[in-house]
């Protein structure tokens, strides 16, 4: 098997990356290595690195021939940040993702699996969040994540290019990004408890997340491939957690900050669609990852 990974040098690109290789793929990777807010950027020796912009479409449409599986992770893939700059958004995660899937449909591959948000479900939906329900971007990320979801859908409807959307919830684990104030808040406590900083909670510590390992969000990956289904799947516990509850896991050395406008206060993924259809389990627990890191 071939398959092609966009964002392989990232998060949980790289760890997918390793997932393929151990699996016997020949793996492709497209990752322009844009990404400030990574520590370093991940290298497997057996898979082959094109430092490109996925939004080229003549610079990376040869690079699809003969891949089986794409799996498109790239993107510009924080809330904040995106605010600062809406327009690098949408051509990285629109323009961007048009591109993989026109390449992708002209090339034969089998199966595209998109890495998407749970904050495309936005301020309007009651948790825990289900598939069907209606989008409410309130950021530059989740309007421009959503519009890729579209263009998914689009591609499978209309030229019978089979993909699976992945909303994640909250993604953690090895490789987090851990630079700069907007890093995940998983790394960025562990990073400020290990260099002696009080922990900073934005606003009152209260809103709550799905905290998901990488390594489920592997799983999921690889059943999806595997898989005949398409469509728009969960990927989170269904379990949240406060930010409050985490920074006390970690230190009682904590200090606020004011809140952010265009983050969601709860999530909560209702995760019975990948349970059934792909048969997905979840195995990684929140409180048991922070034990081993301290």
């Amino acid at each position: 098997m071939k398959s092609l990974v966009t964002g392989g040098a990232g998060f949980i690109g790289s760890n997918l990356v390793d997932k393929l290789i151990e699996l016997g793929h020949e793996v492709i990777v497209i990752d322009n290595e844009s990404a400030n807010s990574n520590d370093q950027f991940y290298y497997n020796e057996k898979a082959s690195y094109i430092v490109e912009d996925i939004a080229d479409y003549e610079k990376t449409r040869p690079l699809y021939e003969g891949v089986d599986y794409v799996f498109h992770l790239a993107a510009e893939s924080r809330i904040q940040p995106t605010i600062e700059n809406p327009i690098l958004a949408v051509r990285t995660n629109v323009l961007g993702t048009a591109t993989v899937l026109q390449c992708a449909r002209e090339s034969g591959v089998k199966k595209v699996m998109y890495s998407s948000t749970s904050s495309g479900y936005g301020l309007v939906n009651t948790p825990p969040l289900q598939e069907d329900m209606p989008d409410d971007c309130l950021n530059p990320y989740s309007v421009a994540k959503v519009s890729g979801e579209k263009l998914c859908k689009m591609y499978t409807d209309l030229f019978e290019l089979p993909t699976v959307v992945f909303r994640y919830f909250n993604v953690y684990g090895p490789r987090e990004p851990s630079k700069g104030p907007y890093a995940p808040v998983v790394r960025l406590f562990l990073r400020q408890y290990r260099n002696n900083e009080a922990l900073t909670i934005v606003g009152d510590g209260e809103q709550r997340r799905d905290f998901t390992h990488v390594s489920d969000i592997v799983d999921a990956n690889i059943l999806a491939m595997q898989s005949d289904k398409t469509g728009k799947f969960n990927l989170g516990t269904g379990k949240n957690h406060s930010v409050l509850e985490l920074a006390k896991m970690i230190s009682d050395n904590i200090t606020f900050i004011p809140p952010r406008p265009g983050e969601a206060r709860v999530t909560l993924a209702n995760n019975t669609k990948a349970r059934t259809e792909l048969n997905w389990d979840p195995k990684v627990i929140l409180e048991d990852y922070i034990k081993e890191q301290l």
